[in-house]
């Protein structure tokens, strides 16, 4: 198939979408238009080189330093794809897609005491994913892209020199695909099978009707993208996501089969090397759900020739899910290895038959079974919650974490495993509280390269970093936790006007820190410096790859909301720009609401302005470097009172948080109430037709990649659990398709138009356009063609650019005298700040 189809639609889409979107004062269209390029500065600064990534050894003595390509070009984003089970691969790789990769290009080593830095000489044209160092530091490993496929690769630290191990063989079309031996001797790699052979040919006509029935069973399932849709598609699948898995010598790439080929889509290794736990996927599949709820097999097998030892779990396809969040499959789930123990299993099963509506004492039960696994497995902690991880420590402590979607409570509980059983409670909270979290515990690798919590020297406590959250800004924390009570006690916090994010401990002992430190004018860099006192040293020298953006001003502005909600957004203003000379300013809004159980969470204010902001891709503040004003991220918060859910008062809700937004700007004479345009990505697309149609607050709007038609989402959407069926009223009023004829706002909408997110099919943008444009509004529908849900080729970025600043510039900007307000009555359910 290579996605023949998916072209000669795109192309046509494109077609017909540029002949939508190019909808002038009476409706007249063109048929075609090519790319676009915003205006100065904003070209420039998208072409500037990316800053480098940074990933650090596991004995944090060497960072990598990794070159980053820059937006792709269109032709890349539009090479073939094929769209299977809920994932896209690039059939030529086996592998990830342009649009969904950011590649490396360079790599250098730098010794992070004295700072010298050294090139690893690469081929020419390199580019590679992938990074994994090996447990002792001495090697960084990864997946070179080749004309025909992946490779595996490896770098020496001590020679700074890079070889190939693999031909390109590499299966990546799960994702991850390789890492490294518990002894660093080598690799567990998922290998394309040999002998594979061509790709399955599409039949040049159907051999039947394509048929789905049900028996009964209640399958409330939400909508998903780039599933399969017939035979072909599932030969398709077999082919590319069947995988071998392969041992692979560090020493010389010698490879060793283990095991019959399959489609794994997880793989791990025992911390003793001696097992591996493989997750297969198998037939029946579905056309309605994706792969990772097709029927499963997980086993334990033998890590030196595949022979089965123990299967954990062989369930069914996995299409009759409750749609509330917390619902799970029955049986055995989330498998891992304990980390400080040689090879022993933990997983958690449901005891509520994974719906979590039914009312019982203990939702999860967590079992540990130890090798030979032939012992009955042993409860290790019953939760009331649903199971959310284990941070594994010693023999003596770990930490569980469960969860609740409904109320948003957390639980971190204290567990003894060599006592199965007995909890204690450090910590219970609501996991959206910013101001009150503790921090997250702070893990170091073993002697077996495994991830195992962090203790101080006494051993009485466990290090843990937060983001440190205040209505004064984040300054993150380093602190330790107390294993007999849970109370933390901070070592080292960042100080203004920083913000410094811890990256790793130093030492063993935890003396030395590695941070990340930025402020409003000072790049983000690397610095180590001592836990407690001292300045430290710069490890990186990384610079401004936007000087044009320097002069722009940021704020963070406080306001509340008529029900005493307060609420904050981040103000940006241009470089050079004089309230006393310049007055107010035409200004963007760009929004995301959130909904919320509690309203104290909700109102909590965190200052940004020790952040460096620069824009990327395709951001709204390069608005700024056009004469505008930003109020970025304003608070558009949906609680839920009194046991109601938050959805049943959205559009009151929505325009009280919007209007107090506006009050605020104009309040402080940095906007023109008369020039306030709205816009969003996503659910902030959504945000945004709804107060075009349900407020008079803003000149005009910008919807990227949204839904606006909540009966395609029948199933829940964002934070509803609830069905169509059972919120029919509130599904109605959410959705502006609803109200198309009170949009009297000129609105642009973009779609990506193989937009990949459940629920944002861009027939959503394609049917309120249609709905637009016959109730006579002002609209723009532009589609992007081969683009997902976020932009990602250098011609469809530019080109969003440049619609959404001539939208700016001549609906808010250069916009005539507001019309007359409309004399038509407002729809009960509008709240007193709309029409």
């Amino acid at each position: 198939m290579f996605d023949t189809q998916f072209r000669r639609r795109a192309v046509a889409l494109a077609s017909t979408a540029v002949l939508a979107a190019m909808v002038c004062g009476a409706g007249v269209a063109t048929a075609s238009e090519a790319y676009r390029t915003p205006p100065a500065p904003i070209a420039q600064i998208l072409d500037a080189a990316p800053t480098p990534g940074v990933s650090l050894s596991p004995e944090r003595k060497t960072l990598a330093l990794l070159g980053r390509e820059n937006l792709p070009p269109i032709r890349a984003v539009a090479d073939p794809i094929l769209r299977l089970g809920g994932y896209r691969i690039n059939p030529r790789t086996n592998g990830p897609i342009e649009a969904r990769t950011t590649w490396m290009n360079s790599l250098a080593f730098e010794d992070v005491k004295t700072g010298a830095v050294r090139e690893v000489v690469l081929p020419k044209g390199a580019r590679f994913i992938e990074t994994r160092w090996s447990t002792n530091g001495q090697s960084l490993a990864f997946v070179m892209e080749a004309p025909s496929g992946l490779e595996l690769w490896v770098a020496d630290l001590k020679t700074a020199t890079a070889r190939k191990l693999t031909g390109p063989v590499l299966n990546a079309a799960f994702g991850g695909s390789y890492d490294w031996l518990p002894d660093d001797s080598g690799f567990l790699v998922r290998q394309i099978p040999a002998g594979r052979g061509a790709a399955p040919a599409e039949p040049p006509a159907p051999e039947g009707p394509i048929v789905q029935q049900s028996a009964g069973r209640t399958a409330a399932i939400r909508t998903y993208q780039d599933l399969l849709g017939n035979a072909h598609d599932e030969a398709l699948f077999d082919h590319y996501f069947t995988s071998q898995l392969t041992r692979v010598a560090l020493a010389d790439g010698a490879a060793t089969p283990v095991g019959a080929p399959g489609v794994i889509n997880g793989f791990s290794v025992s911390p003793d090397g001696r097992y591996l736990l493989v997750t297969r996927l198998k037939r029946p599949y579905s056309y309605l759900v994706p792969a990772g709820r097709f029927p499963t097999e997980i086993q334990i097998v033998d890590a030196e020739g595949g022979k089965p030892v123990k299967t954990l779990v062989d369930r069914p396809l996995a299409d009759n899910l409750s749609s509330a969040f917390d619902a799970v499959v029955a049986g055995p789930r989330s498998p891992q290895w304990r980390s400080d123990a040689p090879a022993t299993l933990v997983w958690a099963e449901a005891q509520d038959g994974g719906d979590p509506k039914k009312k019982v004492e203990i939702h999860d039960r967590v079992l540990m079974q130890a090798a030979p696994f032939e012992a009955a497995p042993t409860t290790l902690v019953d939760l009331d919650l649903r199971y959310a991880g284990i941070s594994w420590g010693r023999d003596d402590f770990a930490v569980v974490t469960g969860r609740w979607f409904d109320n948003r409570k957390e639980k971190r509980l204290a567990i003894d495993p060599s006592k199965p059983g007995a909890t204690r409670l450090l910590v219970e909270r609501n996991y959206q509280d910013r101001y009150n979290d503790p921090g997250s515990l702070l893990s170091r690798r073993n002697a077996k390269g495994e991830a195992v919590l962090h203790f101080t020297p006494d051993g009485k406590g466990v290090f843990v970093s937060g983001d440190g959250a205040s209505a004064k800004g984040e300054f993150p924390f380093v602190g330790v936790m107390n294993l007999a009570d849970g109370k933390t006690a901070r070592l080292w916090q960042a100080k203004a006007p920083y913000y410094e994010a811890p990256v790793a401990l130093a030492d063993e002992a935890g003396k030395t820190l590695i941070t990340r430190r930025e402020s409003k004018d000072e790049v983000p860099n690397y610095f180590v410096k001592p836990l407690k006192g001292g300045n430290g040293k710069a490890l990186t020298k990384f610079v401004d790859r936007a000087p044009q953006f320097a002069g722009v001003t940021k704020e963070t502005i406080t306001y509340s909301r008529p029900d005493g909600v307060k609420l904050s957004g981040d103000l940006y203003l241009p470089a050079g720009y004089d309230k006393a000379k310049d007055g107010p300013l035409p200004m963007l809004m760009w929004a995301y609401p959130e909904e919320f159980t509690d309203a104290s969470v909700a109102g909590q204010t965190v200052d940004a302005g020790n952040r460096f902001t620069r824009p990327g891709g395709a951001s709204h503040l390069f608005l700024l470097t056009q004469g505008y004003a930003v109020l970025d991220g304003p608070g558009m918060p949906i609680i839920g009172k009194d046991g109601a859910e938050p959805n049943d008062s959205y559009v009151e809700q929505l325009t009280a948080d919007a209007k107090a937004a506006v009050d605020a700007v104009v309040a402080l004479g940095v906007a023109d109430r008369d020039r306030i345009a709205v816009g969003g990505h996503s659910y902030g697309a959504f945000m945004t037709a709804n107060l075009l149609a349900h407020s008079d607050l803003f000149r005009a709007g910008i919807a990227r990649s949204g839904a606006y038609n909540r009966t395609l989402t029948p199933f829940g959407f964002q934070s509803e659990q609830r069905t169509y069926w059972q919120a029919t009223d509130t599904y109605t009023k959410m959705s502006p398709f609803t109200y198309v004829k009170q949009v009297n706002e000129p609105i642009l909408l973009i779609h990506g138009e193989a937009d990949d997110n459940s629920g944002t099919f861009p027939v959503q943008s394609e049917r309120f356009y249609a709905a637009l444009k016959g109730a006579g509004a002002t609209v723009r529908y532009t589609v992007l063609p081969y683009e997902a849900h976020g932009y990602r080729a250098r011609e469809s970025v530019m080109h969003t650019l440049w619609e959404m600043t001539d939208w700016m510039d001549r609906y808010v900007k250069n916009a005539p005298p507001r019309p007359e307000a409309p004399t038509t009555a407002a729809p009960a359910a509008v709240a007193p700040a709309a029409k």
